[in-house]
């Protein structure tokens, strides 16, 4: 069974960058698609950025330009380097392997001045 754990949120001032990690266990995420996800308050998950096996991203509008997807197989990780943070950026951010229906505990970002 696959695990997911995120990490590297926090509290940044507008304009600054993060860059959020997703470390697998117990599965290669190289055999999978990936995405992350983000929730804010009161509001409905969105899917904020993709990756396929192949490599091929995707992004979501409000995001693209900014937001970048990797992923480093021999670490089994993806990550989401987010660049220009604003404030509506503030979030909870999953990662997620919707193969597996696998999704992480969540780490909060936080844009604020």
């Amino acid at each position: 069974q696959v695990q997911l754990v995120e990490s590297g949120g926090g509290l940044v001032q507008p304009g600054r960058s993060l860059k959020l990690s997703c470390v697998g266990s117990g599965s290669a995420l190289l055999a999978y698609d990936m995405n992350w996800y983000r929730q804010a308050s009161g509001e409905q998950r969105e899917l904020v950025a993709s990756i396929k096996r192949a490599g091929t991203t995707n992004y979501a509008d409000s995001v693209k330009g900014r937001f970048t997807i990797s992923r480093v197989n021999a670490k089994n990780t993806v990550y989401l380097q987010m660049n220009n943070l604003k404030p509506e950026d503030t979030a909870v951010y999953y990662c997620n392997l919707p193969r597996l229906d696998a999704w992480g505990q969540g780490t909060q970002v936080t844009v604020s001045s």
